[in-house]
């Protein structure tokens, strides 16, 4: 018998924050607990918990491979889900869902568990996964940005993979989280320690203020952080400090602010600054260009290869590069920059930047010993619903002013627009990395101007 379709979510305000627990393969729901919090101050308004007992407990691994103490002697009086089924929906239906990893695990276990009872699930208003937010956000300080390892990050205790106690650590991560952020941002321009040019004494330490950071390292945007048309009140718990980009079609290359052309750029006055904070994961350095960090206008870029695979881990998440043919007086900076963000890495004495990573160069030379660097195109999404945010622009060969394409372009959509060796005139920033054993510095593409001739009218 076909299921009932469930009823219009209601309008409601809070966050649910909520966990559950399941045996090992296959999961099978054994516990739900949830929080309902205010959406502008994170203060709890309620909170609900139940264990459950599955239809084959004899058939459950005893105890739970996960060590939660969840056994088959503890299941045995618990309600069957069907019997929990009106609490847990009343929690969920029509609020925003929060939670770690909770799109590709934790909803889809509470979906299954209504199918199961020939019931609709209830619909949430919208979801936030704390994993790949925290992960685009936070960055890899905390290691593998599970649970585990953000909560002892942050000394809040071991996690007990008990629904409502990781619930509550989640909710405590978050506002640790958003405070580090918070600090970050309010502390910009403190007197921190910053590398010189190198002279034949090798690299010299210096202090002085800085004008602006970067946002926290970012680099896995790749995962949907907010599931839903519905907007609500996140941009009050965390921060985004990432470049303004202005996309009004009217503007021209020349006008794009804080990008400055090649010709302005003076390698005298390009410093390494180390960052306010040192990462478990090796410190983001700020390549900076008097005083500001160094984004440059780059044209006439030609495509050599695009390449748009997904993470080893994760195909469906894709990660979009653009490998072009550079001229020499951009190679000259590019390689100053890499001389210096190397020598910054290694350097020893207070205010360092010590990084134990292989170092990797930014440029490569082809057999014809041409220069050549990859375009990182940061993007957001997966699957289906990948996009890039670097914005792009067509522009006529006669110098027309560029026209944006649209405010979203997925990646093979560029990567069509990018065939037969095109031109592109790049508007990027030069950023430090050091994550996965590997450092450096590269080319993170905010905007990029495709060429094309006009077509001729019959």
């Amino acid at each position: 018998m076909a299921s009932a379709s469930a009823a219009p979510a209601p309008d409601r305000e809070e966050i649910v924050f909520l966990d559950v627990e399941t045996s090992t393969p296959p999961c099978v729901l054994l516990e739900f607990g949830a929080v309902v919090v205010c959406s502008r101050r994170l203060v709890e308004v309620s909170s609900f918990a139940t264990l459950v007992r599955p239809a084959n407990l004899d058939a459950l691994p005893d105890p739970t491979a996960r060590s939660n103490g969840i056994t088959r002697g503890t299941l045995a009086d618990a309600p069957p889900f069907g019997d929990v089924a009106d609490m847990v929906y009343d929690v969920l239906h029509g609020r925003v869902w929060a939670g770690h990893n909770i799109v590709h695990f934790d909803s889809m276990i509470i979906m299954d568990a209504f199918a199961e009872i020939g019931r609709p699930p209830p619909q949430p208003k919208a979801m936030i996964d704390t994993l790949p937010l925290l992960t685009q956000c936070f960055g890899p300080r905390a290691g593998d940005m599970k649970l585990a390892s953000l909560a002892n990050y942050f000394g809040l205790g071991k996690q007990r993979h008990r629904s409502l106690d990781d619930v509550k650590m989640n909710i405590d991560v978050f506002k640790n989280c958003a405070t580090v952020l918070f600090l970050e941002e309010s502390l910009r321009g403190v007197r921190v320690p910053t590398v010189q040019n190198m002279s034949s004494g090798g690299a010299k330490i210096r202090t002085q203020g800085i004008t602006s950071d970067p946002a926290p390292n970012r680099d896995n945007p790749n995962e949907s952080l907010l599931v839903g048309s519905s907007t609500v009140h996140v941009e009050e718990m965390m921060l985004d400090t990432t470049v303004t980009v202005q996309t009004d079609d009217t503007r021209s290359s020349g006008a794009f602010s804080g990008f400055v052309e090649l010709d302005d750029v003076s390698t005298e006055s390009i410093k390494i600054s180390a960052p306010l904070f040192l990462r478990p994961f090796g410190p983001r350095a700020i390549v900076q260009h008097k005083g500001s960090p160094l984004q440059l206008i780059c044209p006439g870029l030609e495509v050599l290869w695009v390449n748009t695979k997904g993470f080893p881990n994760s195909p469906h998440r894709p990660k979009v590069g653009i490998k072009v043919d550079i001229p020499e007086n951009l190679s000259k900076v590019l390689g100053f920059c890499d001389d210096l963000a190397q020598s910054s890495s290694s350097s020893p004495g207070p205010g360092a930047i010590c990084s134990n990573s292989r170092w990797k160069s930014l440029i490569e030379r082809d057999a014809d010993r041409r220069p050549t660097v990859w375009l990182k195109i940061p993007t957001f999404g997966s699957g289906d619903t990948a996009a890039c945010r670097t914005h792009v622009y067509e522009k006529e060969c006669d110098g027309v002013v560029p026209r944006l394409v649209s405010e979203r372009v997925d990646p093979s959509e560029l990567a069509s627009m990018l065939q037969g060796n095109k031109v592109v005139d790049a508007f990027v920033s030069v950023e430090t990395f050091d994550h996965y054993q590997s450092a450096g510095i590269r080319l993170v593409a905010n905007r990029l101007d495709v060429h094309f001739k006009k077509q001729q009218q019959a």
